[in-house]
């Protein structure tokens, strides 16, 4: 009972509610499915993992195209205890919103004790960004990444408000930041990012009395990390001999072609315009204040430093993305995961201003009208435009990935080597070895992306007997080569009325001639 008393409060519940009817409208609202190819490739990960033992995507071919090994082993939890997939994966999205909500109001309390009302209405904002319920129900580990870089930011924020000198103490505290910033790194790669980036700021916080205290936390921390950390770079360094899996160099070598067509500022629009759409877009006042109010209290006490996580970390994950691999697609889900931080800052700088605004009538209406507008887009957002699009980005894959890869499976012998560039669906649906022209399964195949060429001559010499595409994916974009014979296409309406292509199910004829 103690524990309840000191780690849960009565509004969790409320919160408990909201994450589990609003993950659930949106499941239901799209059928069940996955809004995206990648959600499937997670799924056949788990599966072999539990039924096989195997870190492989194709049985018997060990491969690294899984970016997030934790989440693989949690999905393979659910089916080694023979849970429903659809079930088990959206339970983890819903509990991992809902702990995002609970630190998010958590963190909102320390920042704004007054009112009282600051925590619940913070997480219940969290809960209500409709980017992260459809982060929840997508079936990838964008929003257990996202509830990690929070995590990270309370256990970090102890420090801040240390107490206590006692070097068991603040051993402990450094191992727990240590074994969780590990688990964040085994969520996503660039989770090693949000741990360096928070050495630095303790650096300059300098929360202990002496340096000795710092230096032991650092010790600890790095001893967690290492320890925890450790197989994920094993694994790595056996399946791929490189330190990240095959994902990264293949998203790398993808991304190549807008890296050298787009300017750096091009590109941080690019990554930052998807995250606008939201009830976020009005909390930019209270982030701008949060940002004054911080920057002033550095002058008299240099732990603030860790408060600028919460406005730091965004800047840091996007400038990367821009920098790297500028993917704003699927609603900028690779920086989904700023928005938790983002939230607690800005909700909290509303906070503030609507505190300041009691002091004249003007302030009182403005504040008030700006707190009630934001409510309302945020509802309207989660609750009203937020379900009809992921339905619509699910009814793409089922009516493009999976039913294509329920063709294969009736059509195509699986002896009859297949070159893919979507793979997830096939992999569940209709296993069987398969040329991945991504390279997320094929890295030999990494270093031909983008030469036209080099990838028709690979397929061919590795024999491939049919290839998988939309229009924009066939080597070249020549969906009239003489070498490629339709034999199927979706014919689907829902990924047309979206401005895209239907997906294509091509035999290879390398004699040009189709007849044959």
């Amino acid at each position: 009972m103690r524990f309840i008393r000191n780690h849960f409060r009565s509004y969790d519940l409320l919160l408990l509610g909201l994450a589990a009817a609003l993950v659930v409208l949106y499941v239901r609202a799209a059928g069940g499915g996955f809004p995206l190819d990648d959600s499937w490739i997670h799924q056949v990960y788990g599966r072999n993992l539990a039924q096989a033992g195997e870190w492989a995507f194709v049985q018997g071919q060990p491969s690294a195209a899984s970016t997030s090994p934790l989440y693989t082993v949690l999905l393979a939890v659910g089916y080694a205890l023979t849970v429903p997939y659809v079930l088990w994966t959206h339970l983890l999205g819903g509990l991992a919103l809902l702990i995002t909500g609970i630190l998010g109001a958590r963190l909102a309390e320390q920042l704004a004790p007054k009112p009282r009302w600051a925590g619940p209405l913070t997480g219940g904002a969290i809960i209500l960004a409709w980017h992260l319920v459809w982060a929840a129900a997508s079936g990838m580990e964008t929003m257990l990444f996202a509830m990690f870089t929070l995590l990270l930011v309370a256990v970090v924020w102890r420090e801040r408000d240390v107490e206590s000198g006692d070097a068991g103490a603040i051993a402990m505290r450094g191992a727990i930041f240590g074994i969780v910033g590990a688990l964040t790194t085994e969520t996503r790669p660039e989770g090693a990012l949000l741990v360096g980036l928070i050495g630095l700021l303790l650096l300059l916080a300098r929360p202990y009395k002496t340096g000795r205290g710092l230096m032991m936390w650092g010790f600890a921390a790095a001893g967690g990390f290492a320890l925890f950390i450790a197989p994920y770079l094993v694994l790595n360094l056996r399946l791929t001999g490189g330190l990240l899996p095959d994902t990264a160099a293949a998203k790398q070598a993808q991304a190549a072609a807008v890296l050298g067509t787009t300017s750096l500022p091009q590109r941080i629009w690019q990554m930052i315009e998807p995250l606008t759409a939201g009830g976020q877009l009005l909390l930019l006042p209270g982030m701008v204040c949060f940002a004054i109010v911080q920057g002033r209290a550095l002058r008299s006490d240099r732990r603030r430093w860790l408060d600028w996580l919460l406005l730091l970390w965004p800047v840091v994950l996007i400038l990367l993305y821009a920098a790297r691999l500028p993917a704003p697609y699927q609603h900028g889900r690779y920086v989904i995961p700023a928005l938790p931080c983002l939230l607690v800052a800005g909700m909290t700088g509303l906070f503030w201003l609507m505190e300041q605004g009691r002091r004249s009538l003007v302030g009182r209406v403005l504040t008030r009208a700006l707190a009630v507008s934001t409510a309302l887009v945020f509802s309207y957002f989660a609750l009203l435009a937020g379900p009809p699009t992921y339905a619509r980005d699910v009814r793409i894959i089922d009516e493009e990935m999976v039913a294509s890869a329920l063709w294969i499976k009736e059509h195509i012998p699986p002896e009859d080597l297949l070159a893919i560039h979507d793979i997830g669906a096939v992999g569940y649906f209709a296993p069987r070895p398969i040329l991945d022209i991504a390279g997320l399964v094929s890295p030999e195949m990494i270093p031909l992306i983008g030469d036209e060429e080099a990838t028709w001559n690979w397929m061919q010499r590795k024999d491939a007997r049919y290839l998988m595409a939309f229009p924009n994916q066939v080597p070249g974009g020549d969906t009239r080569d003489s070498r490629l014979c339709l034999v199927f296409t979706t014919d689907n309406p829902t990924a047309k009325a979206a401005g895209g292509s239907n997906m294509s199910i091509y035999a290879l004829a390398w004699d040009g001639d189709c007849l044959n």
